[in-house]
């Protein structure tokens, strides 16, 4: 692990919990329609992208994959439609639990193994997710619940072949230009529903810009250095940080169980990362 992993990584997790609290803000209070949202994000994430490879590169072909670009289409799509209904608590904890164990799952596929340390860490970053969010659990819509499993699926996936696209600015530039044929066929089926406000638009661009593009091109530089089941795991952070946001910029009310629950996921985070001592 380079010295400047734990900062990109970091990085890309307050972007990831900002994506979740800019799609929070937009669709609860129907200032713009999912499927809209979801074109403008990948849109508006295409072209910073390629602006950020022109001034870095200069002239250069984006790289990616079609199959990429579907797993991130996928991924944007089922996580706004989802929002629309439900809670952001269930809605955070249904998506990483699935990011998670797709994952995780692919890691020992591939022969990875955790040490006793590690699935301790992990049990109690988990448990203290679900301390967190175990409220909103309770009547949870079906249907949005599978399209948010979907979602965490799609960006497990997105991730894992993140690790052999080559280099990261260029692989999510094309990955964004691939997908956006996707969101505008999607915005062309679901016109009759088509809906936004000016403020909306401005969210999902920066939700697009910072929260996606940028913060994409910044996971992808940090996922070459990080074990499948580590990647897996610092991603439960996400809730906190999007709880935190919450607070500070929702007027959302801190509260003891709150704070507890945050110091337990990041604990066990810390633990699974960390790498064992040399004998």
């Amino acid at each position: 692990m380079s010295r400047q992993t734990p900062l990109l990584v970091l990085l890309a997790m307050m972007a990831f919990a900002a994506n979740s609290l800019l799609c929070r803000l937009a669709l609860k209070h129907a200032l713009i329609d999912a499927g809209t949202f979801t074109a403008i994000r990948l849109v508006s994430g295409a072209l910073a992208l390629w602006l950020l490879v022109w001034c870095k590169d200069g002239v250069r072909l984006p790289k990616g994959s079609w199959r990429s670009a579907l797993a991130l289409f996928a991924y944007a799509a089922g996580f706004s439609y989802a929002y629309v209904a439900l809670p952001a608590a269930t809605g955070a904890l249904v998506l990483f639990s699935s990011v998670q164990l797709t994952m995780i799952g692919y890691g020992l596929y591939a022969g990875e193994r955790l040490r006793a340390s590690q699935w301790l860490g992990f049990l109690l970053a988990f448990a203290g997710l679900v301390a967190l969010l175990s409220p909103g659990l309770e009547a949870t819509p079906l249907g949005n619940s599978a399209l948010m499993i979907g979602a965490g699926m799609a960006w497990g996936i997105y991730s894992l072949r993140g690790k052999r696209l080559g280099p990261p600015t260029l692989a999510t530039a094309g990955n964004f230009l691939r997908a956006v044929p996707f969101a505008l066929l999607l915005v062309l089926l679901m016109r009759e529903q088509m809906a936004f406000e000016f403020y909306g638009v401005l969210l999902a661009v920066a939700s697009g810009v910072i929260a996606s593009g940028l913060g994409y091109a910044i996971w992808y530089a940090a996922l070459p250095h990080l074990k499948a089941s580590s990647a897996a795991t610092v991603q439960l952070s996400v809730p906190v940080l999007a709880t935190l946001g919450g607070v500070a910029l929702l007027g959302e009310p801190v509260t003891p169980r709150l704070l507890f629950c945050s110091v337990a996921i990041l604990s066990g985070i810390a633990v699974v990362i960390r790498k064992p001592r040399s004998s």
